[in-house]
């Protein structure tokens, strides 16, 4: 009966350790990339960005390559680029992708101006109408340094003298 009883417990354990592992890896997946940038470009009447596994393929070998210093430094590439990095390992696409939306508040479309001081390009390469494929990366950094977020964009939106939209 006592191993009944154990072998019952550490069944219970391991599915909620599974579940645990389940719900952390269900919050970066490519629908919880895709989800919010559409949300956002949904409300100013652009049209939704798609997965793009070769993008994907691309910022996550590049998050790969910053996996040893969490540094916010773009890759330099042919692509649209927005990065992010969170303390611990809690950031999660939705939270990196809030970060981005957030910069609204800074961003004039009359103008095509950011506030003085603000940054909001992230936010307008989020809403870029052509930008129209969308590849993310992610990694927990060594030695406690975070997590490190990439989203690519194609083709590249922030074009000098264009509105995103």
């Amino acid at each position: 009966m006592e191993i009944l009883k154990n072998l019952t417990t550490l069944a219970c354990f391991m599915v909620a350790t599974l579940a645990l592992v389940q719900i952390s890896h269900a919050q970066n997946l490519p629908q919880d990339f895709v989800n919010p940038h559409n949300s956002a470009r949904a409300a100013v009447g652009v049209g939704n960005i798609v997965w793009d596994n070769t993008l994907a393929t691309y910022a996550q070998n590049y998050a790969n390559a910053r996996i040893n210093d969490c540094a916010l430094v773009h890759s330099g590439g042919q692509y649209g680029e927005n990065l992010a990095w969170g303390s611990g390992t809690s950031l999660t696409a939705a939270n990196a992708i809030q970060m981005w939306v957030n910069e609204q508040a800074y961003y004039t479309y009359s103008t095509n101006t950011c506030a003085a001081g603000k940054v909001c390009g992230h936010y307008t390469q989020v809403v870029w109408a052509n930008s129209v494929r969308l590849g993310c990366g992610r990694v927990q950094c060594t030695n406690n340094a975070g997590v490190f977020i990439i989203c690519s964009y194609d083709p590249r939106g922030n074009v000098v003298g264009q509105k995103p939209y």
